[in-house]
């Protein structure tokens, strides 16, 4: 599934994942490929994600720009603040207020 992580300033990731692990509002949910269609507010916490096939986009704090990279099961982690999780037609649209990577 194509998933997008999105802050008011900029892209935080965007690629293929296999999974991804969500905090929301009435406890942590995770999504994985073909989910039913769903929109969901989520809270402070941490986002876990594992890469699937082809290439990804994420933002790294050290270069304060996009790496690409093209690493498939690789278990990425992100610390977000509240936002929404909107999942549709196997593309996954997450808007946060904040977030930063936690390698």
């Amino acid at each position: 599934m194509k998933i997008s992580v999105l802050t008011p300033d900029r892209t935080i990731f965007t690629g293929n994942v296999s999974r991804v692990a969500l905090p929301g509002a009435d406890g942590s949910f995770q999504l994985l490929d073909n989910h039913a269609p769903l929109v969901s507010s989520l809270t402070a916490g941490r986002i876990t994600m594992m890469t699937g096939t082809g290439e990804y986009s994420y933002y790294d704090e050290e270069t304060s720009g996009m790496t690409k990279e093209a690493t498939p099961n690789r278990s990425l982690t992100f610390s977000i603040d509240r936002g929404f999780v909107e999942v549709l037609n196997n593309e996954v649209n997450l808007l946060v207020q904040g977030a930063r990577n936690m390698r």
